[in-house]
């Protein structure tokens, strides 16, 4: 990697098919990207679905990139491998074989059509902050604060590790 490179945190999220196997299926897309290396990868936790809840648990997991990719072409990249592992945008928090999100781009805050960095909606969330305080408790959120204290103030009674992922 020659050019300069960002630290991303991506969160991964599936619920149809195989969702165990999507998830170590979108680490590895991760780290075959170009000018990319996955740098952490948290364990596995399964939590109830939020939104539209009349569907199965997700497993969920977030993983540290360095990357050469600015955002939107991350963005697109990360759209390719959805649509590689069969992801179909049927309605808002539909089932999904593979959700990938953009959580954190270093400290860049992006609001663009299609493109929001910080994500929108990952304080919200104790399925994204319970793995990402796993991996990057240090890590800051523009405007909000560290993440292991986000992470300590989320109501996270619906989100359980299922497995401690190796290094």
């Amino acid at each position: 990697m020659g050019r300069q490179t960002h630290t991303a945190c991506i969160a991964l999220g599936a619920n149809i098919g195989e969702p165990v196997r999507q998830i170590e299926a979108g680490f590895a897309a991760l780290a075959a990207l170009p000018d990319t290396r996955l740098a952490a990868r948290s364990s596995l936790y399964r939590s109830a679905a939020v939104g539209y809840t009349d569907q199965p648990d997700f497993i969920n997991a977030v993983a540290v990139i360095e990357t050469a990719l600015l955002p939107h072409a991350l963005l697109a990249a990360l759209l390719d491998i959805e649509r590689a592992q069969g992801r179909v945008r049927d309605f808002a928090n539909a089932p999904r074989t593979l959700d990938l999100d953009i959580l954190l781009y270093g400290d860049v805050v992006m609001h663009e059509p299609g493109l929001t960095i910080p994500h929108a909606r990952m304080l919200e969330r104790a399925f994204v902050l319970v793995p990402l305080a796993e991996v990057a408790p240090e890590a800051f959120v523009p405007g909000h604060g560290r993440v292991r204290d986000l992470a300590a103030g989320a109501d996270a009674g619906s989100v359980a590790r299922l497995q401690r992922m190796p290094a």
